[in-house]
């Protein structure tokens, strides 16, 4: 078989720079496979998945009637030359969907796939762009079930791709430059947002339409961009708490994770609610009570009976902007984490079979 005097030269100029310091598990990327390629600079990954940051308007003034992932991957990466200084980087269409729409195969998928590109030694770090309504929930995914040293992104846009000042093209250049950043390793999922450096399990979209709408309210930003290079206030740490569930060996990506719902909390709650959510297959609820996680008690006390005839596991959490919730208001309590992301969580515990008091350590550690 004859090789391309171009990927020959790659072949090349990456056992230069890698030979002595790492173990060569495959060959390099096909150089046809990168926008632009300069052997002194790091390989990122950029995993697509739609979102508004893929999405296009009728108008450039048109903010909310657009079509959402409606441009594939190589168009977001060809509408920023400017990467070609910052890493060698290729893309994958992994879906082109709202984020409202993906689903826990999407996910074990994309997982799966990060996984694999994360442990190519010629691989540097991975980005994935989202849409940013679930964002939070997929980038905490990625965190939970991701095992590498190496840095994993998320990116997406609060505006679509042909809107004056659109975002999402700086969001891009920021999140490929601090996963090609070698200060960036260690630290887990992290989020490429308006200028913000972000943990995938604290920060969330706090607002509907403005640009500056993803926050970390409580624990605080890991750090910002200036010039678009990524400066952090911290060493390289993993929050306390973390958990890696190992999904390669577990599930396949046509399988589905247990179904977990949330139930809202609020004044008169119609408690049948949460009978008709074990009704429909639930094995686990997530409770988004008000204030520490509370339930009013009427709705509260037949919750309980129901749950315990039926061995669905009861997650307390609040409906509140930050917190902590623990055991003290029924079921286990969530600790610091937000419905959306304890649904997550319960989601890989029940999968990965552990016991209720199992379940208990992994959200209330350290109590």
């Amino acid at each position: 078989m004859l090789i391309g005097s171009a990927t020959l030269v790659v072949i090349c100029a990456w056992l230069v720079a890698v030979q002595g310091t790492t173990q060569l598990a495959r060959g390099p990327h096909d150089v046809s496979a990168f926008r632009c390629f300069d052997s002194k600079l790091p390989n990122v990954t950029i995993f697509a998945t739609g979102g508004t940051i893929a999405g296009t308007g009728s108008s450039g003034k048109d903010m909310s009637n657009y079509q959402i992932g409606s441009l594939g991957v190589q168009h977001l990466i060809d509408a920023v030359p400017e990467l070609c200084n910052v890493a060698n980087v290729r893309g994958v269409e992994v879906s082109n969907v709202g984020s409202h729409n993906i689903n826990s195969n999407m996910l074990v998928r994309m997982s799966q796939q990060i996984q694999q590109e994360l442990d190519d030694p010629y691989t540097q770090g991975a980005v994935f762009t989202h849409g940013t309504d679930t964002l939070e929930e997929t980038a905490f995914f990625m965190d939970l079930t991701l095992q590498s040293r190496k840095p994993v992104v998320a990116v997406g846009a609060m505006r679509p791709a042909t809107a004056i000042s659109a975002d999402g093209p700086m969001n891009l250049l920021t999140a490929v430059s601090l996963a090609a950043n070698h200060d960036a390793w260690d630290r887990g999922v992290m989020l490429a947002m308006n200028d913000r450096i972000g943990a995938a399990r604290f920060t969330s979209k706090t607002n509907a339409n403005r640009v500056d709408a993803f926050m970390a309210v409580e624990q605080g930003y890991l750090g910002v961009f200036e010039n678009t290079k990524p400066i952090f206030f911290y060493p390289p740490a993993r929050p306390l708490g973390h958990r890696h569930f190992d999904i390669s060996s577990q599930l396949t990506a046509k399988k589905s994770l247990p179904k977990v719902e949330i139930l809202y909390g609020y004044q008169e709650l119609e408690p049948s609610l949460f009978k008709s959510a074990i009704d429909l297959g639930a094995k686990g609820i997530v409770l988004a009570g008000v204030g520490g996680g509370w339930w009013p008690t009427a709705a509260r006390r037949q919750v309980d009976a129901w749950a315990e005839a039926s061995g669905v596991i009861i997650m307390t959490s609040s409906r509140s902007l930050s917190g902590y919730v623990d055991d003290s208001s029924g079921g286990i309590g969530c600790g610091f984490l937000d419905p959306q992301r304890c649904r997550v969580q319960l989601q890989l515990c029940l999968e990965a079979g552990l016991s209720r008091h199992e379940i208990r350590k992994v959200f209330q550690f350290g109590v």
